[in-house]
């Protein structure tokens, strides 16, 4: 299946944190990322799965890397642990930096204005927690 054929993932909003976000991701230092339950179901996107392939978009709508998720799981927001954090690949220190980072772009204006409300983002929110790996850094 070409790159082409496959669902598009867009991390975060075209700029400078997408672009950010897929330059980790093609480096090898982003192997994990996080998404909130309450915007795929507004959005009509289901939970992701292991075993599924994405096209990652850059701030262009262009696919830069191919990834597979191998692991995906919905957890309370709270259950995010300091490894996941390092994981993302964007240089959070510790959980806590990553909660707050996450809830501030959870909680921003563009998911405010994509949604067309503010969503709580509590320790209880739920979150899926995906792992992945780079199928084609080529895109």
């Amino acid at each position: 299946m070409s790159a082409d054929d496959l669902p598009k993932l867009a991390l975060a909003f075209p700029g400078p944190e997408r672009d950010s976000g897929v330059e980790a991701i093609i480096s090898g230092r982003k192997t994990a990322m996080t998404a909130l339950v309450e915007i795929l179901e507004q959005i009509g996107q289901p939970v992701p799965e292991a075993g599924q392939r994405y096209a990652v978009l850059d701030s262009d709508d262009r696919t830069a890397v191919v990834i597979e998720l191998t692991e995906a799981r919905v957890i309370p927001f709270r259950e995010v642990d300091d490894r996941f954090a390092l994981d993302e690949g964007r240089g959070y220190a510790n959980v806590q930096e990553w909660a707050a980072a996450h809830r501030d772009f959870f909680r921003g204006e563009q998911v405010t204005e994509l949604l067309g409300y503010t969503p709580a983002v509590d320790d209880d929110a739920l979150v899926v927690a995906e792992r992945f790996r780079v199928v084609d850094a080529e895109g």
